[in-house]
């Protein structure tokens, strides 16, 4: 494919290099938003460069538009692209609010391109693994999950972007929280009812949380805990699944999360405790697998791993835990955002 990025920030330093490894791929453009100047990135990767996303969607030369801006402009660049005959892949969340991400499912419908969204934690290879492994049914019925997902903030983050209630969905427990919600949908099934907290604890010259709890029940009675903070001062990743039979345990994405490892373990009453413990080595896998995900999907005429609709759905648990908090309720899933 032919494929452009909307974008020049930290995503697309990320996912461009996959494409640059691609065989079969080539880089056309990348946009660089609120500049006259090409940024680093187009000069690093030697492709051309332009600050006006409307032309780039345009151009015939293209199959494929990776949107790699604020989520406040994902759903007006995903749906131009996909009316002028573009597949997407547009970074998390989906966007900002439900209606906009129904009108980017009923665009790729009406146009037949394909959209996903950037849900590169399914396709860690722990997390592969372990969602095959549960699948096939070695832990036995779920039970519980949990998730920590923490980084270590950084001073002047009130100027970013994603400080900006405006622009971003939330805060904390938005931007990393969403993955963890979605890979609960992607293990448990769909979730039925949430409850959530949020507090500003130490990022106080900002607006939005710098820490979210959340609890989440199933359609199963399977219940599961996500805290997404950015105040953990050392990163963590830390996914367990725990179930009739054994648990699965995913610590780690590698970097400066710590080498990116699957522990196994069976229930067993009376003998010593003891886990398989598989590490994937060798830098992070995520993006590359998305990528061929992606295009695996676009070949075969189906929907990808991590699609448009599964973005509109950890969006609207996102929003259905603020709202459990601001109005000090349970929220029933069954019900919220059904009718956007």
């Amino acid at each position: 494919m032919r494929v452009s990025f909307i974008g020049a920030g930290l995503q697309t330093s990320r996912r461009v290099p996959v494409v640059l490894d691609s065989a079969d791929d080539e880089l056309v453009e990348i946009v660089d938003f609120g500049t006259d100047q090409p940024s680093k990135l187009t000069g690093k990767f030697g492709c051309e460069w332009s600050t006006d996303w409307r032309r780039a969607i345009e151009r015939e030369d293209v199959d494929a538009v990776v949107v790699c801006t604020p989520p406040d402009s994902h759903a007006e660049i995903s749906i131009a692209a996909m009316v002028n005959g573009k597949h997407v892949l547009c970074e998390k969340p989906l966007c900002r609010t439900l209606p906009e991400a129904d009108n980017m499912l009923k665009t790729a419908i009406n146009t037949g391109r394909i959209l996903k969204c950037g849900f590169n934690h399914r396709h860690h290879p722990a997390i592969l693994d372990a969602h095959t492994r549960f699948a096939r049914g070695d832990i036995g019925r779920l039970i519980s999950a949990r998730c920590t997902y923490g980084i270590c903030g950084r001073p002047g983050f009130e100027k970013e972007w994603r400080a900006d209630p405006q622009i971003a969905v939330g805060g904390q427990f938005a931007e990393q929280g969403v993955h963890a919600i979605d890979l609960f949908r992607w293990f448990l099934g769909e979730l039925t009812e949430v409850s959530c907290l949020t507090s500003i604890g130490y990022f106080k010259s900002q607006r939005l949380e710098d820490n979210g709890m959340a609890l989440f029940r199933s359609a199963s009675g399977a219940i599961a805990m996500l805290h997404s903070s950015m105040t953990q001062w050392k990163n963590v990743f830390l996914l367990e699944f725990s179930g009739s039979e054994g648990y699965l345990t995913i610590d780690g994405l590698g970097a400066t999360y710590g080498t990116e490892r699957l522990l196994v373990g069976k229930r067993d009453f009376t003998a010593p405790f003891q886990d398989h413990i598989i590490e994937y080595r060798g830098g992070d896998a995520s993006w590359r697998n998305e990528w061929r995900e992606f295009k695996a999907a676009i070949t075969e005429g189906r929907e990808p791993i991590g699609s448009g609709y599964d973005g509109r759905e950890a969006l609207r648990l996102t929003l259905a835990a603020y709202e459990s908090e601001r109005a000090k309720v349970l929220i029933d899933l069954g019900t919220f955002g059904t009718g956007s």
